[in-house]
């Protein structure tokens, strides 16, 4: 047994930093466990030239500004540092690397099952991201196809695909930021069902925070949902996007209908020949280690109650995006979510202790 804590939080990316954050203020005893080898969580893993939608003062966790940068929005080395700095600014009890392979619920709350131990703790916040857990869509032929094929979390720039035919899949900011990312070294055929969405180009990550914070304070008052940023658009017009879009490079095309081992073919017939197939298809959640708690309903969905499981009293979950609160997968977004979820903890555990102390005086 390695330690017993009050609140185990499971990844150590920007979500767990701000929940670790607000569990520190609450005076409570806390464990950030975290599979990577150092700070960062996802933004280690993203390509060079990848940019924040804001400026750094609007890419902030609770607590500490993130500083500026000298040459527009920041990169993901700017935020890396940012993070790391975070961690050690409040020192945060973030153990690495550290693998959770199973959560147990056991009478006193959790037990949590790693390749580093086990750790008990009253409550679980589980705020794993999405980066690990990549979603592959499949199309007639694929297994057929002999080019490449990669997702978008493991591309890592365009010096790969120089001189190449790169068919980029998807319709919001990773495909269209990778496609304009390879306009000048490769091909590019940018496919995506019905027509991309552009937001605004005078939208960024501001107004974003603008309306997920709007949002989130008409469904705390009980009001009626004032609409997402989806409503907005799927792609926000970052400089080199609207380069690229400007430049006539950035041309959509319909979904194609299937493979040929060295092409790909649409409804009418027409062809293109192809050698890597980049899917900038999304994520899912990444919960494998939640498989034996039986969350999930009949429809395959996980239902939440705020950002507790209404099936397991003291599991939560933090920084997924619309399904834990308005704008949690940001940075700026995700610290109104980690507030409630430790509220809602704090609560939850001083009335277990208070019943259990009534409990053992009637004894």
């Amino acid at each position: 047994m390695r330690e017993r804590v009050d609140v185990a939080v499971i990844g150590g990316g920007q979500a767990g930093l701000a929940v670790g954050y607000y569990l520190r203020r609450a005076g409570l005893s806390f464990v950030i466990l975290d599979d990577q080898e150092d700070p960062g969580g996802a933004w280690r893993h993203v390509w060079p030239s990848l940019r924040l939608f804001s400026p750094a003062e609007y890419s902030s966790l609770p607590g500490r500004l993130m500083p500026r940068t000298a040459g527009g929005n920041p990169d993901p080395d700017h935020v890396i540092r940012y993070l790391a700095d975070y961690e050690e600014r409040y020192s945060l009890p973030v153990v690495r690397p550290v693998r959770v392979d199973q959560v147990v619920q056991t009478s006193e709350g959790f037990q949590l099952l790693t390749d580093a131990g086990e750790w008990r703790a009253r409550a679980v916040v589980n705020t794993t991201g999405t980066w690990s857990q990549p979603f592959w869509p499949t199309m007639p032929g694929q297994r057929n196809f002999r080019g490449s094929q990669i997702h978008s979390a493991d591309y890592r720039g365009p010096q790969q695909f120089e001189g190449q035919s790169v068919l980029v899949v998807g319709g919001a900011n990773s495909a269209a930021q990778i496609a304009a990312d390879l306009v000048d070294a490769a091909t590019v055929t940018w496919c995506l069902r019905g027509a991309p969405r552009y937001l605004p180009d005078g939208v960024d990550g501001r107004e974003l925070f603008r309306v997920a914070s709007q949002r989130v304070r008409a469904l705390a008052a009980g009001e009626p949902d004032s609409g997402g940023v989806a409503d907005l658009g799927d792609i926000v017009a970052v400089p080199p996007v609207k380069k690229a879009r400007g430049a006539g490079l950035l041309i959509p095309h319909p979904m194609f209908e299937r493979f040929t081992p060295d092409s790909v073919i649409w409804n009418d017939g027409s062809t293109r020949r192809i050698d890597t197939v980049i899917w900038c298809t999304g994520f899912r959640p990444a919960l494998r280690h939640l498989h034996k708690l039986n969350l999930r309903e009949s429809d395959g969905t996980i239902k939440l109650n705020g950002t507790a499981s209404p099936r397991i009293p003291g599991l939560y979950f933090a920084g997924y995006g619309d399904w834990t609160g308005p704008g949690s997968a940001t940075l700026i977004g995700v610290g109104s979510t980690a507030k409630a979820t430790v509220g809602a903890i704090a609560g939850d555990l001083e009335s277990a202790t208070t019943a259990a102390a009534i409990s053992a005086r009637a004894r």
